[in-house]
């Protein structure tokens, strides 16, 4: 199934091209469970062999995924929090500890919306806890478009240069996950020792 849900992406990314792109990664960033490689990936081929844009490929990726992220943002401003303290009992989720997520996503919540654009398996689901939270939208807006074109540009370039070598893209993408991770988490210490900083001060 997999496959072919692969299939018909990359086949959408080649018959609607750019306004494919932007519908496909408009569904990986809100709600649709794919990898944002199958449509990025292939852009980026397809930009190599001169049938498409490189910067036309990534401006769409990079609006598709901030249009998906402003989708669950307002999906959770609009229900979310009378959601969680009407159910949120049945998963051990205190009204409290939402008033806490809510106050730590006002006070960080720019490092946290870039950071996790750039972590596998959370990007989709960060503009939740900041729609909850309420957070500004023009900063949630500026930091899910830098965090979404940092990842979008890694993957366009991957296509554009490494092509339709499925097992050494594969391989380069553990090596960047790796590389973001490990830069995340220094970034992290960083802030965090500047709050500290701040606060003492």
């Amino acid at each position: 199934m997999l496959h072919d849900m692969v299939n018909f992406v990359v086949d959408t990314v080649g018959s609607f091209g750019y306004i494919g792109i932007f519908i496909m990664m408009f569904l990986e960033s809100s709600f649709f469970p794919f990898p944002s490689e199958v449509v990025m990936v292939p852009a980026g081929y397809l930009a190599y062999k001169g049938e498409m844009n490189i910067y036309m490929a990534i401006l769409c990726g990079v609006a598709g995924s901030l249009s998906g992220a402003l989708f669950n943002y307002f999906l959770a401003v609009k229900f979310g929090r009378k959601f969680l303290v009407k159910y949120g009992k049945y998963f051990f989720i205190k009204e409290e500890t939402i008033s806490k997520m809510e106050e730590f996503f006002k006070s960080h919540g720019h490092i946290s919306t870039f950071s996790g654009r750039l972590i596998p398996a959370v990007r989709q689901y960060i503009s939740f806890p900041a729609g909850l939270a309420r957070m500004n939208l023009f900063t949630f807006s500026l930091y899910t478009s830098l965090g979404a074109a940092i990842w979008v540009v890694i993957l366009t370039l991957l296509g554009y240069y490494l092509g339709d070598n499925e097992a050494l893209i594969k391989e380069y993408l553990r090596y960047i996950i790796a590389f973001i991770l490990i830069s995340l988490v220094i970034l992290g210490f960083w802030y965090y020792k500047k709050i500290k900083k701040t606060k003492e001060a």
